[in-house]
Parts: structure tokens; C-alpha cells; sequence
């Protein structure tokens, strides 16, 4: 099937992926329509909290600031118009990129400022985004959650292109050059100290919701390319079988350390992580999903996300779910009932990442060019109890809605608004 994300700077960059409705506008069904076909489905049997988020990326623009160099004004306006188009949807939770690469949306005494508000790494923007959103998010009813990536330092190889001070050039044997980007050693134990300590910093001085990662943990496989940490691996993998048995345990300690950290500082702070959907393949393991997927978090991206779960390392998982019902390599269908599976009896809440943004787009499979197709996803869901909520990939596509799939969304499955779960 191929590398099959959507983080990182482009579909390209991802390696495998390639009309705006108004909010909470219904969609017009016929009387007594299937509720298979995306009808609106019967009242929940179960939980009256849901989780109901929105991812805002703020890598390469991706969603926010709409171009780098806005003026502070205009930054804080369109930053605005997301959180009330989140209300206006019936969410109640914005996951806000504000480390995207090694950088800060805040005044970090760790890291320079993240050059996609003003164009240069390093500049003051002039203002504070992260205070910002935290406070307006809360004004609105509304939970922050602070996603940071952990190891990516740029999405380029060349360090001169960083500032003077940045970590990264002030301690260059931190870093590896890999698949055309620039990432911190997983392997180095100085290292996850220090993105600990970056990512921490906002813990310690905002009142946001939760920690959240994505799928980032060592990169994703670029063939022809090695990660080149053999000595990292001399120096500390002797006590290991292997390299992957090596990697894993780093990744390991980076999120058993990062948990015991948050909750030292803030019990109420929650940490999620939103890997990549498909841990192992059944054909691996048989602890694995019903799929056939060409990456594998647990093999390719050094991340056992079924441990972290199992072990209650963390307090809510958001798989990126990010295909069709009916899909032959990675079946929806399939895919829920194994991490329902996963999380049943843990504690860990259990989110479902939706690919809002392949609604319509041309270039996908043509699930995706039904209206229908997320909400069924949802109703599916309801047969799932440990199904919390669902997370939509991303803000951009929530505003535009270009087939009316969010829409469809909103008035199939959020009649009104309600609290998230803890």
C-alpha cells in the first residue's frame, strides 16, 4: 500500500498521500433514508460526553497563519475565525500545532520562534499565539490541546539555513539529515531531555487541555536512505538484540518520561498521541489488525502504540483512521473494532482520526467523493462503546467543507454541543 500519512509539510512530503459549506449547515435527505447511507442514525446508546476536535497545522501554513509575515492583527483574527468556526461546528476541542519544527509559538526560552509567523526563524511576531489560543479557546467553551513534534528539527538538510542559536546548530552531533529533512536523535539520551524540556516549557506556563504528538517518532522509511545513528547505537544499544528492540526503548522512554513529567508538573494535564492507524499487519503478528499496510508503527516507525495503550502510558490515543469503509490494504471497518479492541479495559480514552480533508478530492478513491462517506464512519463508531469521539484532519477543511462532508457530520451526529470526556 505504500506510506499512507498526512502530517509533514505536503502530500509529497507524507510520502504517499496526495464549494465551502456553511457551518452546521444540514444536508437534505430523504424521509426514512438508511441510516447506512448516512442518515441520521438513533440517539447514542451511550456516553453523553464526546470528543470533538479539529487539528490546526501550522507546518509550512498549512492551515494557520494563511502566509507567513501577516501582520500581528491579522494573524490573531484568522486564529480567531478557526476557534469560532469550531464552535460553530458543535466541537469542543482544538489540537494547535505550536511546535511544528523544532521552533516555538511562544516566547520559548528553549527554541526560536517559528519562522511560519514571519517568514524568518526567530523573529518576534509580536505577539503570543499560544497564550492566545489557550485563552480564547477557553472563552469559547472550547479545550486546547498543545501539539508539539518531538525530533523534527526542519523540512530541509542544510543547518547554515537555522538561525545562528538555534540547538541544532550550537550541537550539530544532535542531528541526523534523513529523507530531506533534519531531525534530532531519537538514539541520545541529552536529546530527549532537551525536547522534553522544549515541549514542557508550555506545560509549565499555559493553561492548556493536553499534550498531543502526532506520528512523528523516528521519520518514515525513504528507500534507498539509512538513518544513519550507529553511534548513538555503539553507545548506548549494547544491552539490546537488536537496533529496532533498541529504537522502540527510546521511544519508549521518550513518552513513559514525557507522561511522568506532565503529571508531575499538572495531574489535570492530559497527554495523547495520534499515531499512524496500523500498529502491526495480522500477516506479523497476530496481535495485529486485519490489514495490509505497507508501514507498520511498531517495525518502521520504532513507536509500540498497542503498549502505550495497554501499559496506560497515556491517557487518550487518536489512531489516524484516514480511510474509507471498504478499503482493501486498511478497512475502516476493520480498524476501529481492533483499537476498540486495544483500549477495553485500559482507561485510555480511544479518538478516532478522520480524514475530512480527502472529501472531494479528485485524486482520491471515489468513497470519498460521497458526502456520506464520514458520517458513516461515525455511525460505525456508535457500535464501539470505548469509541470517545473523533478528531478531523484539519481546520482548513472544516472551514471550506468543499463537498459538505463536514456538514453532513454536524447535522447526522452533533445536534447540539457537548462537554468532552475526561
Amino acid at each position: 500500500m505504500g506510506q499512507i500519512t498526512r502530517r509533514g509539510l505536503t502530500a509529497v512530503a507524507a510520502g504517499a498521500l496526495a464549494a465551502a459549506a456553511v457551518p452546521g449547515q444540514a444536508v437534505a435527505r430523504p424521509a426514512g433514508a438508511d441510516p447506512a447511507a448516512g442518515a441520521a442514525p438513533p440517539a447514542p446508546r451511550h456516553h453523553r460526553k464526546q470528543f470533538r476536535g479539529m487539528w490546526l497545522a501550522t507546518v509550512a501554513n498549512r492551515d494557520w497563519p494563511s502566509r507567513p509575515g501577516l501582520p500581528a492583527d491579522r494573524q490573531r483574527e484568522e486564529l480567531l475565525r478557526y476557534l469560532d468556526t469550531a464552535v460553530e461546528r458543535r466541537l469542543n476541542a482544538v489540537i494547535f500545532q505550536v511546535r511544528p519544527t523544532a521552533d516555538a509559538l511562544w516566547p520559548s526560552p528553549y527554541e526560536p520562534w517559528a519562522e511560519y509567523l514571519t517568514g524568518t526563524q526567530g523573529r518576534d511576531p509580536g505577539w503570543d499565539p499560544l497564550g492566545t489560543a489557550v485563552t480564547e479557546a477557553h472563552a469559547r467553551g472550547l479545550e486546547l490541546h498543545a501539539w508539539f513534534n518531538p525530533y523534527r528539527v526542519a523540512n530541509h538538510t542544510d543547518p547554515a539555513r537555522l538561525v545562528p542559536n538555534h540547538p541544532a546548530r550550537l550541537r550539530p552531533h544532535w542531528v541526523v539529515p534523513y529523507g530531506g529533512k533534519l531531525y534530532y536523535n531519537p538514539g541520545l539520551p541529552e536529546v530527549r531531555r532537551f525536547v522534553q524540556d522544549a515541549m514542557l516549557d508550555a506545560v509549565r506556563r499555559y493553561d492548556i487541555d493536553a499534550v498531543h504528538w502526532d506520528d512523528y517518532f523516528y521519520p518514515y522509511p525513504v528507500a534507498g536512505q539509512t538513518f544513519d545513528d550507529d553511534e548513538a547505537y555503539a553507545r548506548h544499544g549494547g544491552a539490546f538484540p537488536d537496533r529496532a528492540s533498541w529504537r522502540r526503548d527510546n521511544t519508549d522512554r521518550l513518552v513513559l518520561e514525557t507522561a511522568r513529567r506532565i503529571k508531575g508538573l499538572k495531574k489535570r494535564v492530559r497527554f495523547g498521541i495520534s499515531p499512524f492507524a496500523v500498529w502491526r499487519n495480522r500477516a506479523t503478528d497476530p496481535l495485529g489488525s486485519d490489514t495490509r499496510a505497507g508501514v507498520q508503527t511498531y517495525d518502521d516507525l520504532y513507536a509500540d502504540t498497542r503498549r502505550w495503550v495497554r501499559e496506560g502510558w497515556i491517557d487518550y490515543i487518536v489512531p489516524q483512521v484516514y480511510w474509507n469503509i471498504g478499503f482493501a490494504a486498511a478497512d475502516y471497518a476493520r480498524l476501529v473494532p481492533w483499537w476498540a479492541e486495544t483500549v477495553r479495559g485500559t482507561g485510555v480514552r480511544l479518538y478516532v482520526g478522520e480524514a475530512l480533508y480527502k472529501a472531494g478530492d479528485p485524486a482520491q478513491p471515489a468513497a470519498w467523493q460521497d458526502p456520506a462517506e464520514l458520517s458513516r464512519h461515525l455511525t460505525l463508531d456508535r457500535d464501539h462503546p470505548e469509541v470517545r469521539g473523533n478528531v478531523f484532519f484539519s481546520a482548513k477543511e472544516v472551514v471550506q467543507d468543499r463537498i459538505g462532508a463536514m456538514a453532513r457530520v454536524v447535522a447526522d451526529h452533533y445536534p447540539t454541543r457537548v462537554r468532552p470526556p475526561h
